[in-house]
């Protein structure tokens, strides 16, 4: 049995931005490229209004400083959007006008925004490792399994990593997803609710799993980067693809930068997991153990073929299984500035 919630992406939202671009948003017979590369792009903006979340790339960003002073050495000024609790709400900033990027979130909800007719696109993206998506459960739950989730509620984020996470493992152990209640919740929702027993069990992304985990003496009972067989969720920088044309310089610059940052981070993760905690205000613990993972970021150009061939895999398999309403052709919406 699957129960929905208010919590889902807000499907009318992301379908009535869509006027914002609409001159923009046909697709071409191969990945699209916006017009101009690096200095020699378009811009028609000095400002650029990013989207930033309680963890990750853009957090790290915006609380160094360095990311910002580059960028203002080529004249743009940023302008912070957010927190966001995933990227859901980052996209519907971005759709419906109060930031131009997301916040280098999850593709498989950027997906569905661009099937309901959003006029996104990928511009860049990111593949982090080692991967630390996780499904958990209390140690005393008496579920030691992916197999004992039948007839157990278990909390996702709908049209996200949980969604995915969860349909794969019970894929993968042979689970009817018929046996197990879907309960759709945001991060801010879901947290409480596996906390308070209202769920038995919540599939979720770092730091937020590990933050549970460790809160809420819970254990893993599914693993990304152990028990997943091929990738099908990357992280992804998504605007309107009418802006990616009219500031592809503006829009390389931000790549860039945040290559740099990315960068930084994957040299120093001691430093940055300790600006995260400092964010999500989390024990030292959990700071440790995800310092310990010394996890390395590695961007892709939005027409890497060889990239583009696994999105698209991956892509179908959502599709496949009715996390994704249809089919859909990446590279018509990845755009390389």
């Amino acid at each position: 049995m699957t129960r929905t919630t208010p919590f889902g992406l807000d499907r009318r939202r992301l379908i009535l931005g869509a006027g914002l671009a609409l001159g923009a948003a046909a697709t071409g017979l191969g990945p699209a490229r916006a017009q101009g590369s690096g200095n020699s792009g378009t811009r028609d903006t000095d400002t650029v209004r990013l989207g930033w979340g309680r963890g990750g790339l853009p957090l790290i960003a915006r609380e160094r400083g360095a990311f910002e002073k580059g960028l203002a050495d080529q004249g743009i000024t940023v302008k912070w959007v957010g927190p966001f609790p995933n990227h859901a709400p980052s996209l519907q900033a971005v759709v419906g006008g109060s930031a131009d990027f997301g916040f280098w979130g999850s593709t498989t909800p950027a997906l569905a925004a661009i099937i309901a007719g959003s006029p996104l696109v990928f511009t860049n993206y990111n593949v982090y490792s080692p991967r630390s998506t996780a499904i958990i459960v209390k140690k005393n739950s008496g579920i030691d399994s992916v197999k004992d989730l039948a007839g157990k509620k278990v909390a996702v984020n709908r049209s996200g990593l949980g969604e995915f996470l969860l349909v794969a493992a019970l894929e993968k152990h042979g689970v009817d997803r018929k046996l197990v209640e879907f309960v759709y919740l945001n991060p801010p929702d879901a947290s409480p609710a596996f906390g308070q027993g209202r769920v038995d069990a919540w599939s979720m992304w770092t730091p937020a799993v590990d933050i549970a985990r460790d809160q809420y003496n819970a254990k893993n009972i599914f693993f990304e980067g152990t028990d997943l067989d091929f990738l099908i969720d990357y992280s992804s920088l998504v605007t309107l693809r009418d802006f990616a044309t009219r500031n592809s310089a503006l829009v390389r610059a931000v790549i860039d930068a945040y290559a740099r940052e990315g960068q930084w981070i994957s040299e120093h993760p001691v430093e940055a997991e300790t600006i995260a905690q400092k964010e999500g205000k989390y024990g030292d613990a959990v700071r440790d153990h995800l310092a310990g993972l010394k996890r390395q970021n590695r961007f892709y150009e939005a027409d890497d073929a060889a990239f583009l061939a696994g999105f698209q895999k991956a892509a179908d398999w959502l599709a496949d299984r009715a996390i994704l309403p249809r089919r859909v052709r990446v590279a018509d919406h990845s755009v390389r500035v």
